[in-house]
């Protein structure tokens, strides 16, 4: 069994040994919840410009990225609802952008600088990688943000859709695809 786990690494250690990784895009999802029942209702942002840097190991690549998110591209795959949370979310309190950098990165651990009404926090993330992607997720509380005056809007436009309940919790998500040139 030893020799099999010895091997195992060897293996993963000459797969990665010398490469250079590198990504050109990122998309980050998010999932926001409604209802007592913590219904949970998912998207993504259409425009998200990323910054990401080659590195000798996905950790590196991590630490060296960055993105920036347009809030009016919010995408649920429901017209009226992105209009409505454009309108009654993000303008609410004037949110145009959200930008997010990865202060850290060591096994499947992250930690995330992300700034949202003029707040910056720093939000705990998991991730695992692929052989073509790394996917993290994270969860931020919008009270941490201030975007409490948001929240009690986006609940006032769907209160009867949202059984009189809207979360303050939100699960976010990214994933970076990966281009891998080993030597």
């Amino acid at each position: 069994m030893r020799k099999i786990i010895v091997g195992a690494f060897i293996l993963a250690a000459s797969l990665y040994g010398d490469c250079q990784f590198q990504s050109n895009s990122s998309k980050v999802s998010w999932k926001a919840f409604k209802t007592y029942e913590k219904i949970g209702v998912a998207g993504s942002f259409d425009r998200v410009t990323s910054q990401i840097i080659d590195a000798n190991s996905i950790d590196a690549l991590l630490m060296k990225s960055s993105i920036i998110i347009d809030t009016s591209s919010v995408n649920s795959g429901n017209p009226s609802r992105d209009a409505t949370l454009v309108e009654s979310f993000f303008k609410t309190q004037n949110v145009q952008s959200i930008n997010a950098n990865v202060k850290s990165a060591k096994d499947g651990k992250a930690l995330v600088d992300i700034t949202m009404n003029g707040i910056l926090r720093t939000i705990p993330f998991s991730y695992t990688v692929n052989e073509d992607k790394i996917v993290g997720k994270g969860f931020i509380d919008l009270a941490d943000f201030g975007m409490i005056p948001s929240l009690l809007s986006i609940n006032k436009s769907c209160y009867t859709l949202h059984a009189g309940k809207t979360w303050q919790d939100v699960e976010i998500g990214f994933e970076i695809p990966l281009q891998k040139n080993c030597q």
